[in-house]
């Protein structure tokens, strides 16, 4: 009798111990999605990866956004001082394999400030293979949005009305 007392408080050790190791911590000690990354850190990729071409450009967009300091949150203003179109590849792992400027109206500097906006937010999340082309890429074009102080918002991330 002393052995099966033994081996139950074995068991119930063990399975307390085991229980601990594979739950999820309380919900109230889960990060709050309120708090912000820093602008060097890019935000976490999604669980879900989007399936449709737009939802795959709006995940980058909140990635380059999330990694930039340079975004505004105000509503646009009447008059824009650059519009930066940009053509962007990532590759089936998520790597920025291209980015150039496709269509500006010749402020270099807001070129380079979109550019370098994409690079530094790289990678991101591996493309669902409904984005993807034949050559496991994703191709497409970014717009970005300067007001005149040089900040900018993403054309994707701006809720469109009626």
């Amino acid at each position: 009798m002393g052995m099966d007392r033994y081996r139950a408080g074995f068991c119930i050790l063990c399975t307390v111990v085991l229980g601990a190791c594979s739950s999820r911590a309380p919900e109230s000690a889960q990060p709050q999605a309120s708090v912000s990354p820093p602008a060097a850190a890019p935000a976490p990729a999604p669980l879900i990866r989007p399936l449709t071409l737009e939802g795959y450009k709006k995940s980058v967009a909140e990635r380059i956004v999330g990694a930039s300091p340079d975004v505004f949150v105000d509503p646009l203003p009447d008059m824009l001082k650059s519009i930066v179109v940009l053509d962007i590849t990532i590759d089936r792992e998520g790597r920025l394999t291209q980015v150039s400027v496709r269509r500006s109206n010749g402020y270099r500097a807001l070129e380079k400030k979109a550019m370098d906006s994409v690079k530094r937010a790289a990678p991101f999340v591996a493309p669902a293979f409904t984005v993807r082309g034949r050559d496991g890429s994703v191709n497409f074009l970014e717009t970005f949005l300067f007001r005149d102080d040089g900040r900018f918002r993403i054309r994707s991330l701006i809720e469109r009305t009626g």
